[in-house]
């Protein structure tokens, strides 16, 4: 009889203690991204649509009028379009950065914006110091 208890604890324990040690395997450095190139368009990218509804509805009405303050602060101004017959509200920020394509931490607060049926919208982003001399302008969907 002792036997038998001993045995049928023997197993379960044996069992746990093999699964415990399967997932304790270390792993070493930063995990990498399922997809690097995802974030490479906003780098690179004056304007970029930050999900799969605003890629589908939103894009760019012309070129981005860019120019300067009185005081050399970088100014931007584009036309956005709803390419939808449907109301759309969506959320646009403008990120500066300087000369390498680094934030300068001049980041406009996401700021909804209501685009009628085929409707264009005008945005204008003044940089708040002359460090900036690049910048994105980023749109998704407003949730």
């Amino acid at each position: 009889m002792k036997n038998s208890i001993a045995t049928t604890m023997l197993l379960p324990i044996l069992a746990l203690s093999a699964v415990l040690q399967s997932g304790c395997a270390s792993r070493e450095g930063a995990y990498m991204t399922t997809d690097p190139s995802l974030n490479i368009q906003e780098v690179s990218s004056k304007f970029v649509l930050m999900d799969k509804g605003a890629r589908r509805s939103i894009k760019l009405a012309g070129p981005i009028q860019q120019g300067s303050t009185p005081d050399g602060r970088l100014q931007v101004t584009a036309n956005i379009m709803n390419r939808e017959n449907r109301r759309l509200q969506v959320q646009v920020q403008c990120v500066f950065k300087n000369a390498n394509g680094v934030s300068t931490g001049d980041e406009t607060p996401w700021a909804d914006l209501i685009l009628t049926e085929n409707g264009i919208e005008t945005v204008s982003y003044s940089s708040l110091n002359n460090q900036a001399s690049d910048f994105t302008i980023r749109v998704r969907e407003a949730r």
